[in-house]
């Protein structure tokens, strides 16, 4: 007996009846129900790692293709090989290596995606978010929020490289991009430097502050000072079975996510560590900062792959796709994803695997 699902080829009967409704813009839900609403996430993404010993040198050389002035931003995408062309890393997320050189600047321009700054290399070239500089350091987690004015300089003598984050694929979705370029080449500085951690980053508060973005103000996390809190408190009870000591940035006004549709934290994961399998429906792209390790990432149809990571080497893991780590050496993991839009929509799902 033939099978009657509908997900069959339709029958002469059927398919006349579709063709005589598509010349008013209509078609059937019957059809194409299974692939719209599916029982489980199933993303075009791939897992992937970009390891820096590779990808370090293309960086740089991009420096001698193209000026920081005529690129506006100098940033080499990090495409996910499962959705080429489309300039994302997963579905949501897009991200990027970024290089500005010795005296170099990236003009101020702003627009409504919300991005983050990742330092992998050098020290003390600046960011500059609303009329204050920041100086920035390997580990340091920096913030530009939606619509503010913001540029980069690099006024020492070696090159600058950080990973870029931004919600591009979010904003298009809802087809709410706008950008525009300032009047200038730089901002003026409005603010001394350290300003904002001043304000909202010791465990105080300025007594009637108007909050005006939905970003944290504080708009550097220096990753010195994530770094010793994530040591002392690795002495101060067990590690979780899945992510070893995770702890993520807060927003000190009201103590939810630094950014509102990017989530960022940091994985401490200890020598010898071995993680049990975890999975999420938010792909989560990871940012080696110290030591070298193992993840698994458990593919649908059972396929495993597995990337040894080291300092600076990027990975990605897809949504809903299992995954464990293992430490070979102390390590540190930044990471980044889209949970707090998920969060806010009611959709964000976790589970646990048997170690």
């Amino acid at each position: 007996m033939s099978d009657p699902r509908p997900d069959q080829s339709p029958d002469p009967t059927r398919q006349a009846f579709y063709d005589r409704i598509a010349s008013s813009s209509l078609t059937p839900l019957w059809e194409v129900l299974k692939s719209l609403v599916a029982k489980e996430p199933k993303s075009a993404a791939v897992a992937h790692c970009w390891r820096w010993a590779d990808v370090r040198p293309f960086v740089l050389e991009a420096g001698s293709v193209i000026s920081a002035a005529e690129a506006e931003r100098r940033v080499l995408i990090l495409e996910n090989p499962g959705l080429p062309g489309q300039s994302r890393i997963t579905n949501t997320l897009y991200a990027g290596l970024q290089l500005i050189l010795q005296g170099e600047v990236a003009r101020a321009h702003r627009h409504t995606q919300s991005a983050l700054r990742f330092v992998v290399e050098g020290s003390g070239a600046y960011t500059a978010v609303d009329g204050e500089r920041t100086l920035m350091r390997p580990g340091d987690f920096v913030i530009t929020p939606s619509w503010a004015w913001h540029d980069h300089g690099n006024e020492t003598q070696e090159p600058m490289v950080w990973l870029d984050g931004l919600d591009i694929p979010i904003v298009g979705f809802f087809e709410a991009s706008f950008a525009e370029g300032f009047e200038a080449e730089l901002q003026t500085q409005a603010k001394p430097v350290g300003d904002s951690q001043a304000r909202f980053g010791e465990g105080l508060l300025p007594l009637g502050h108007v909050r005006t973005n939905a970003a944290s103000p504080v708009f550097n996390y220096p990753y010195a000072r994530s770094r010793e809190a994530l040591e002392k408190l690795r002495r101060s009870g067990p590690l979780d079975a899945c992510h070893g000591l995770a702890m993520r940035y807060a927003n000190p006004l009201d103590g939810g996510w630094a950014m509102p549709t990017i989530g960022t934290w940091l994985h401490l994961l200890p020598k010898d560590f071995s993680g049990a399998p975890y999975r999420a429906t938010d792909a989560t792209v990871f940012s080696c900062v110290e030591g070298t390790g193992r993840v698994y990432v458990f593919a649908p149809g059972g396929k495993l792959e597995s990337f040894e990571f080291g300092p600076r080497d990027i990975f990605v893991v897809p949504s809903w796709q299992w995954r464990r780590f293992e430490a070979t050496s102390d390590c540190v993991l930044f990471a980044f994803s889209d949970r707090p839009a998920q969060e806010k929509l009611g959709l964000w799902r976790e589970m646990r695997g048997n170690g």
